[in-house]
C-alpha cells in the first residue's frame, strides 16, 4: 500500500502536540517513536532521558527494546538455518551437547523450534549473573542444571527467557563468536543501523535513556539504580538498545523478504514466512499475542494480520506493531511511568488511521461478576520470581497474593494481594488495575482435578 506523505505528516504532527501531553498524563519521563508508512519513515520524540540530569529525549535517543531483541536472537538463528548448519527440528543437545536441565530426559529432546515458540517447557525467569566478559552467555547456559521443568517440551507456551539464552549460545557455538559480535556482524552491518548499541559501552556515545522506576504507586518516577539487567541474559533482552527508527530498518527487513534498504540478502523469504507462522496459542491472550511464531508474537486483530512484541527492562518498555498486508509498523520506547497506557492511547490510532487495524481494548472486569466454585484454582504456584497463593474468604471472594523472589525482590518489588473477578471459564482478572493494566490471569491443565498452574503468559506450576 503506497500512502501520501500527507497522510505521514498528518501522523507526525498529531504526534507533536499528543505525545507530550500523553507523558505528562501518564508520568512518563521520556519517549520516543517512529512509525514506517508506504516506504517511508516519520519519528518524534519527547520527555526526557533522565529525570536526574533533564537531558531532552530526540527521535536519535536510544532506549532499551528489552525482549523485542527476542526476535533479533530468532533471525541470527533462523539465518543459520538458511546457511544449512542448524536444523530447526534437531535436538539442542546436537549443537550444546552439555545443555542439561533438572529433567535429563527434556533436556534430551527439547527442539531449537521449541525454544524459539517459547514450549520448551523449563522454567524460564532465571537471570543468574555471570559477569561481564564476553563468555557470560556459556557460563549462564552452563548454570541451568538444576533449573526445574514446568511441563514436558512441546506441551504448552510458557514465555521464557533462559530459553532464548540457550539459542544465544547455539549462535555463538555455531558462529565462533560471542553473542554481541554476531549481532553487530549479521544484523547492525547489512541493515547499516548506526544508533544501536549491544551493551552500554556503545549506548555512552549516543544520547541514551536511563530507566525510572516509582517507590510506590503515588510517586513520581525517579532514576533507576542501575541501567541494565545482566549480560548473561543479553539474547533474551537485556542490553540491546536503539533508537525507534533503526528497529524499523529491521523491520522493514523483515517485510521485504529478507532484504536490507540496499537490496543485501539478510534472511531467506522462507524463514522471514515461517518466523510468523503460527506455532502455538498462548493459553491467555491481554498484553501478550494471541499466538506465537518462531521469536514473532501473534496478534489475531480485526483488519488483517498483525504480528510485533514487546520489551521491559528495569524501568524501559518497548512496543513493536507490524501490519504487512499494508506495510505499517510502529516503534514506541519508553522509559518509566505508566508505559501501557501509553501504548493504548498512541496504537489504536496509528493502525487505524494507517493500516485499518482495530486493536482490541485491553479486558477489563466485569461489571457485576459472578460467583464460581474456587475449588479448582485454591492452592500455591510458586517460580524462580516468585510465589502465588490463592484462596477463597467467607464471601466467596478469590484472592491473589504474590510475593516475589529473585531479582524482582532484590529491585524492591512487594509483596501482593489483590481480588480476582470472574472473567470467562478459566480466566480471571484483579479487580484493581496495575499501571493501568488488569493482568489476566488464567488456570489451565489439570494436577488431580485442581489446576496445575497459573498462566498469565508464563506458567507458574502448582507446589501445594
Amino acid at each position: 500500500m503506497v500512502w501520501p506523505m500527507s497522510k505521514l505528516s498528518e501522523i507526525h504532527d498529531w504526534l507533536q502536540v499528543r505525545l507530550p501531553e500523553l507523558l505528562a498524563e501518564h508520568r512518563v519521563p521520556g519517549a520516543a517513536i517512529a512509525v514506517y508508512a508506504g516506504g517511508e519513515v516519520v519519528d518524534h520524540a519527547a520527555g526526557v532521558l533522565n529525570n536526574a540530569t533533564g537531558v531532552t529525549a530526540t527521535p536519535d535517543s536510544l532506549f532499551q527494546i528489552g525482549s523485542v531483541t527476542k526476535v533479533w536472537t530468532a533471525t541470527l538463528v533462523l539465518q543459520l538455518a538458511d546457511e544449512g548448519v542448524l536444523d530447526l527440528d534437531a535436538p539442542v543437545r546436537r549443537y550444546l551437547p552439555e545443555f542439561a536441565l533438572a529433567d535429563g530426559a527434556a533436556a534430551a529432546v527439547a527442539t531449537v523450534r521449541q525454544l524459539l515458540c517459547h514450549t520448551a517447557g523449563f522454567e524460564g525467569d532465571i537471570f543468574t549473573d555471570t559477569g561481564p566478559g564476553d563468555d557470560c552467555v556459556e557460563k549462564y547456559v552452563a548454570t541451568l542444571g538444576g533449573t526445574s521443568q514446568l511441563f514436558p517440551p512441546g506441551e504448552l507456551f510458557s514465555y521464557n527467557n533462559a530459553g532464548y539464552c540457550v539459542l544465544g549460545r547455539i549462535v555463538e557455538v555455531l558462529r565462533g563468536k560471542p553473542y554481541d559480535a554476531c549481532l553487530r556482524e549479521f544484523l547492525f552491518a547489512p541493515l547499516g543501523l548506526s544508533h544501536a548499541a549491544t551493551g552500554p559501552y556503545e549506548a555512552i556515545l549516543h544520547r541514551a535513556a536511563v530507566g525510572h522506576l516509582q517507590p510506590d504507586p503515588d510517586a513520581d518516577p525517579v532514576p533507576a539504580p542501575i541501567w541494565a539487567l545482566v549480560r548473561s541474559n543479553a539474547p533474551a533482552g537485556a542490553m540491546l538498545a536503539m533508537r525507534p527508527r533503526d528497529l524499523l530498518a529491521f523491520v522493514r527487513m523483515h517485510l521485504d523478504g529478507g532484504r536490507a534498504a540496499d537490496g543485501t540478502a539478510v534472511l531467506s523469504p522462507a524463514s522471514v514466512a515461517a518466523m510468523r507462522e503460527r506455532q502455538v496459542t498462548v493459553p491467555v491472550s491481554g498484553l501478550m499475542g494471541d499466538a506465537w511464531g518462531l521469536g514473532w508474537e501473534l496478534f489475531d486483530w480485526p483488519g488483517g494480520e498483525v504480528f510485533g512484541h514487546d520489551g521491559g527492562t528495569i524501568g524501559q518498555s518497548a512496543f513493536l506493531r507490524v501490519a504487512p498486508e499494508q506495510g505499517v509498523a510502529v516503534a514506541l520506547n519508553v522509559n518509566g511511568g505508566n508505559p501501557f497506557a501509553l501504548y493504548t492511547a498512541i496504537f489504536p490510532h496509528l493502525l487505524r488511521e494507517l493500516a485499518g487495524i482495530e486493536m482490541p481494548a485491553l479486558p477489563v472486569p466485569p461489571a457485576d461478576p459472578q460467583p464460581v466454585d474456587a475449588a479448582r484454582y485454591l492452592g500455591t504456584y510458586e517460580s524462580e520470581v516468585g510465589a502465588l497463593v490463592v484462596t477463597q474468604d467467607g464471601d466467596g471472594r478469590i484472592w491473589l497474593e504474590q510475593t516475589p523472589r529473585g531479582i524482582l525482590a532484590e529491585l524492591g518489588g512487594k509483596a501482593e494481594r489483590s481480588e480476582l473477578v470472574h472473567l470467562h471459564g478459566d480466566v480471571f482478572l484483579p479487580a484493581e488495575p496495575t499501571h493501568g493494566v488488569h493482568l489476566p490471569q488464567a488456570f489451565v491443565g489439570d494436577d488431580g482435578g485442581r489446576a496445575r498452574y497459573v498462566h498469565s503468559g508464563r506458567a507458574t506450576r502448582r507446589t501445594a
